[in-house]
């Protein structure tokens, strides 16, 4: 057989490298001996991933309104996948969003001779009620079409994989609630597909040309209500059948709400999930089957392999990690409060910041666990994530993930952890740990709290918490004196 270079090989553009699905395909790709260049606009999300050194990956920084920069980033790719989506939006801005990013990247890959695009859209049945969710995917569909790059699209319904919002739902619905009363949608029927099924025809269609101008509909092979796979998942996490009572009264805006209360995923996301959940999502034509024969799995492996990765800790992307990393607000460049403490700790600084690494999620935060609980559940009430989000990993952190109702902004192995508040305040709060390495292997934990205060009441809210800083902060940094110390989280690995 004869050898192929690598400059002979093709070179693939992905975008949304930093979320779900992109964030695993990117490795499936290099495993089938393609070149990646990855079009992100936070490239420091993709600095832990295990793929990230690849001789064969390339990470590009641009924002994909900058039809300039996306035309240069995109010549001499044969590919380019699109895997962007607005979720986080509401109302008619997400898609009307969603349809100006389409079409400026679409005609940056026409300008850049890209050979095809592709597009992971979802199912859904054509017709006056399709939801704003899924009409939206279709706008998408359209203006990537309109470029003039043959583009392959995909259309999926629940993708079950563990990370997935969908799949969380799921998961902390079955979980949390015994008996549910439910909306109407739990009667829909649904054609659930594996994560592992969606990126083998994902990469597959690029050596099938006849996919190329194609819309494929993709599924495993079993089709089922809601409230079906719902006991299904019972049974994979060993629980009593649930009891379901659908009402139709309840709305796609109540039961978004009542999404939010119950799972970790917030009422931006759950409120388009919702909607969609009421059209029927099944594989109407075979035609990805005929050109690309693969034997998906059901909807019981799917479940259970997806629970057995969150067992294992083993959750490569998560659906909290995706969207921007939002910065200091304008009005944020007045008023500071600051909160410092200091602690010397006789471990080494790797020891600390494993031990700071544990924070969030089910570990807790150290001490004062009950006041971190009733800020969660008071943040809940008002719409922000509370601590539902918990984390992906229980030891590591990456850029741009979340931890509880934090967001990592910074991190330097050993050295330093920096976290941005996303929990409702009336300004904006950042938490910050240094580690400074001192004489006989000790080590200073300094931990600073800053916060820039949105008008009169968020300086009211400094004060009225001020007084709970030393029972919070400073348990926390007598916490991870105690875990360093004694050599907890020593199997993290860098």
């Amino acid at each position: 057989m004869m050898q192929i270079s690598p400059d002979q090989r093709a070179i693939v553009a992905v975008t949304g490298a930093t979320g779900y699905v992109g964030g695993r395909l990117v490795p499936r790709l290099l495993d089938a001996g393609y070149r990646v260049r990855c079009l992100v606009r936070e490239p420091r999300k993709l600095a832990e991933r295990p793929w990230r050194t690849h001789p064969d990956v390339t990470v590009e920084c641009v924002d994909l309104v900058n039809g300039p920069l996306l035309t240069e980033l995109l010549r001499g790719c044969s590919a380019a996948y699109y895997l962007v989506h607005s979720m986080e939006s509401s109302g008619k801005a997400y898609a009307e969003h969603d349809r100006a990013l389409a079409g400026t990247f679409g005609k940056a890959a026409a300008t850049a001779g890209v050979g095809r695009l592709i597009y992971l859209g979802g199912l859904g049945e054509l017709g006056a009620g399709l939801s704003e969710h899924l009409s939206s995917r279709r706008e998408v569909e359209r203006v990537l079409a309109e470029s003039g790059v043959p583009l392959t699209v995909f259309r999926a319904a629940m993708i079950i994989g563990s990370g997935s919002a969908s799949f969380e739902i799921l998961r902390y619905l079955v979980e949390r609630l015994p008996v549910m009363v439910t909306p109407a949608w739990v009667r829909t029927e649904s054609q659930p597909v594996a994560i592992t099924d969606v990126l083998h025809w994902l990469v597959r269609c690029l050596a099938v040309p006849q996919t190329s101008g194609a819309t494929l509909e993709i599924g495993g092979p079993d089709v089922l209500p809601y409230r079906e796979l719902m006991q299904v998942m019972a049974q994979e996490l060993g629980l009593p059948p649930r009891v379901i009572m659908p009402l139709p009264v309840l709305t796609p805006r109540l039961s978004s709400g009542w999404i939010s209360l119950v799972t970790p995923v917030s009422y931006r996301i759950a409120r388009p999930l919702a909607e969609g959940l009421r059209n029927r999502v099944v594989v109407t034509n075979d035609l990805a089957q005929r050109l690309m024969p693969h034997a998906a799995l059901g909807v019981r492996d799917s479940i259970h392999r997806a629970l057995e990765r969150v067992r294992s800790n083993d959750v490569n992307t998560r659906w909290s990690a995706a969207g921007a990393v939002q910065g200091d607000p304008k009005w944020a460049g007045g008023t500071m409060f600051t909160d410092q403490r200091s602690i010397e700790i006789s471990a080494s600084a790797a020891a600390v910041f494993r031990a700071v690494c544990r924070i969030g999620g089910g570990h807790g935060w150290y001490a004062g666990d009950i006041l971190w609980r009733i800020r969660g559940w008071m943040d809940t009430l008002v719409g922000g994530p509370g601590l539902r989000r918990g984390r992906r990993d229980t030891e590591r952190v990456e850029f741009g993930e979340a931890l509880d109702f934090w967001r990592v902004i910074g991190v330097e192995h050993d050295r330093s952890l920096s976290l941005l508040a996303e929990m409702k305040l009336p300004g904006i709060a950042k938490l910050n740990f240094e580690m400074a390495s001192g004489t006989n292997g000790t080590t200073t934990l300094t931990m600073m709290a800053r916060f820039w205060p949105r008008g009169l009441l968020g300086i009211l809210y400094w004060y009225s918490v001020l007084p709970l800083h030393n029972i919070v902060f400073g348990g926390m940094l007598r916490g991870i004196k105690r875990a360093a110390e004694s050599g907890q989280g020593l199997v993290i690995a860098k």
